[in-house]
């Protein structure tokens, strides 16, 4: 469970964060406290850059006793304050159930999400207790009433909801399994849903779901809608958000190698992840724009009835393509969603994010998302919603010149690129691009940042909830 922001420091709690500014005087942050010792002797060097940390002991002026955790903000640009709420959720993770932090409520929001992020743990298959604490209360040492509490709140809840989602085993977490929890969401939230199995995806065309989905046959494939649509929302803009959500990735019959790069896989549906979280956050946030989730669900494994290499699919829509890497099995569930946006629901914004190819990490590591769009406002929102959201993401081009190689010479396009181009998430993103309608449409290609390979900062090792903040942030500002 995500920990409780509450406003009011209940005099009795023992662990208390105290943010500082770069070169700010100490005195007013102790003033209130007889230290054990002279803070010269715990604290020499402590001067308030961002994310460092210093502990003393006290005593409150009511008798308790107190760890005084010092972090500082440096100059508090946003990066800095993000930096030191990881680096208090890291030296209070474990210890505590409650913490009281003393912040200026300017700063608040951005703090409190990353020292929330840095005590994240996925702890919900354990049978048995290591002892560890976990953070279940959070309060904001101010008298004052914080107007965004729960709009932060919000946004710590769908992003732990997201995390949940990405490191829950694949052998529970089948399509209707996600169909099963995203209808949770809707319900539990004032959204709208509708799910589609198998027979409704035949009926209606859906091809490229199919064709990964059918290497599964007793865990098909789902395609989930959610609709945020609030009443008097009719004349507003439509934004839609698509996820990939490949619950389990073996490659397929391409399979994947080294094998052991496999077990990360069941985080392929960090896409879908990230919009669940994002959604969820909507009856909170209530941004000015109709919002539809579109989530494409399946496994992709190996069996009698998986797709082969050279087969052609026919997409919804009508376009045809030949599978030559059933490796690249993403971006033919996107496809789907994609031309089904464009045909169906004729939105103003489509946005669409993926873990879609290693290739994003090889030019941006973790940090950063690939962004690609066909339109250059939209692009800028969205990374200047990243910067002020710490989800960054960096454009990259489309390139004309590559769309060449991905001709077929029996469909009308291939999945994969050939004639040795390289630069595979441009490629790929040049491959959504063939679907995408008459629409401002946005690729966020998350194979690096969706996952941390490390446990540090913000993040554990494992899903981060990526997206979730940044389409939050850009949606409020429609």
């Amino acid at each position: 469970m995500p920990p409780r922001l509450v406003t009011g420091a209940s005099r009795t709690t023992e662990i208390r964060v105290l943010a500082v500014l770069l070169g700010e005087s100490l005195d007013s942050h102790l003033s209130s406290y007889t230290l054990d010792r002279d803070i010269s002797v715990d604290l020499p060097d402590f001067t308030g850059g961002a994310g460092e940390v210093g502990e003393i002991s006290a005593t409150s002026a009511q008798g308790v006793r107190s760890r005084l955790i010092m972090v500082g903000l440096g100059s508090a640009q946003a990066a800095e304050v993000r930096k030191a709420g990881a680096a208090a959720g890291r030296r209070v993770r474990g210890k505590a159930s409650v913490v009281s932090v003393h912040i200026a409520l300017t700063h608040a929001g951005a703090f409190l999400t990353s020292l929330s992020l840095a005590t994240y743990a996925f702890n919900d298959l354990k049978s048995l207790s290591d002892g560890t604490k976990q953070l279940e209360t959070i309060e904001i040492d101010t008298k004052a009433k914080w107007s965004k509490l729960a709009h932060h709140q919000a946004i710590i809840d769908g992003i732990f909801l997201a995390r949940d989602l990405v490191h829950t085993p694949a052998n529970i977490k089948s399509p209707a399994w996600m169909a099963a929890q995203s209808v949770l969401v809707a319900t539990a939230n004032g959204l709208k849903s509708r799910v589609r199995e198998e027979r409704e995806l035949e009926k209606e065309g859906f091809g490229g779901i199919l064709a990964v989905g059918q290497s599964s046959r007793d865990r098909g494939p789902r395609f989930i809608e959610l609709s945020y649509a609030p009443r008097g929302s009719a004349k507003w803009p439509h934004v839609v958000l698509i996820g990939k959500g490949i619950v389990f990735d073996t490659g397929g019959i391409s399979l994947k190698r080294p094998y052991d790069i496999m077990i990360a896989m069941k985080s392929d549906m960090a896409g879908v992840a990230g919009i669940i979280g994002t959604m969820s956050t909507l009856g909170v946030t209530k941004p000015r724009v109709r919002v539809t989730a579109l989530l494409a669900c399946a496994e992709n494994t190996i069996s009698g009835t998986a797709q082969r290499p050279s087969d052609v699919i026919t997409h919804f829509g009508g376009i045809t393509v030949e599978v030559k890497d059933t490796d690249a099995e993403g971006r033919l569930v996107l496809a789907d969603a994609l031309a089904y946006a464009a045909e169906v629901l004729k939105p103003d914004v489509v946005i669409d994010m993926a873990t879609l190819t290693g290739a994003a990490t090889l030019g941006l590591g973790r940090q950063y998302a690939a962004l690609y769009s066909n339109d250059d406002e939209l692009a800028l929102e969205l990374e200047t919603a990243g910067l002020a959201s710490g989800d960054r993401a960096w454009r990259m081009p489309l390139i004309e010149d590559y769309r060449e190689s991905l001709r077929s010479e029996i469909a009308d396009l291939s999945n994969i690129s050939s004639g040795g181009v390289g630069a595979g998430s441009i490629t790929a993103a040049l491959f959504l691009q063939h679907f995408v309608g008459d629409y401002r449409w946005a690729h966020l290609d998350i194979a690096g940042s969706g996952r941390s390979e490390v446990d540090a900062g913000e993040n554990i090792k494992g899903g981060t909830g990526y997206g979730v903040r940044l389409l939050t942030e850009w949606l409020v500002r429609q």
